[in-house]
């Protein structure tokens, strides 16, 4: 374990797109696992985080593509941005040098959070108004947070 703060779930990050909500869970659990996990565990943590953001990333561009979301380019460069990095740092990883895994676990944790409002959250209304005619209501509960 390390000194490094984890990456906690906060009903801050719902949109109110239940699966994206549910994928959002899921790649909080893997980043707080990256920022806390030990150094013998580092290289299979960052091999989750990939093999998750391969189908995170994947299912939002298919969701893109399919409802002919019209910000999708800028989402999309940002999604591979994440992924060529991921890559990278996994390499380094594998040769040992761990660190760069904490500091890529910290990037993600200040990446995901306005990358979620902004990005995910356009594209979460717009899904919503696809299949529902309207907007979805998000109910957050006890948010005396900052990020």
């Amino acid at each position: 374990m390390t000194d490094q703060q984890g990456l906690p779930w906060t009903d801050a990050f719902l949109l109110g797109y239940e699966a994206m909500d549910e994928t959002h869970r899921e790649f909080v659990d893997i980043v707080d696992r990256l920022l806390t996990c030990t150094d013998a565990d580092m290289a299979a943590s960052m091999r989750a985080f990939i093999e998750h953001a391969e189908a995170h990333f994947g299912q939002e561009k298919t969701w893109m593509e399919e409802t002919d979301f019209p910000p999708r380019d800028c989402h999309i460069d940002d999604h591979d941005a994440v992924m060529d990095s991921a890559r990278q740092v996994e390499e380094l990883v594998k040769a040992g040098d761990v660190e760069i895994g904490r500091e890529f676990a910290g990037e993600l944790a200040r990446w995901f959070p306005s990358h979620a409002d902004y990005l995910d959250s356009a594209l979460a209304q717009w899904m919503a108004k696809k299949k529902l005619g309207g907007v979805p209501v998000v109910l957050r509960r006890n948010l005396n947070i900052e990020r």
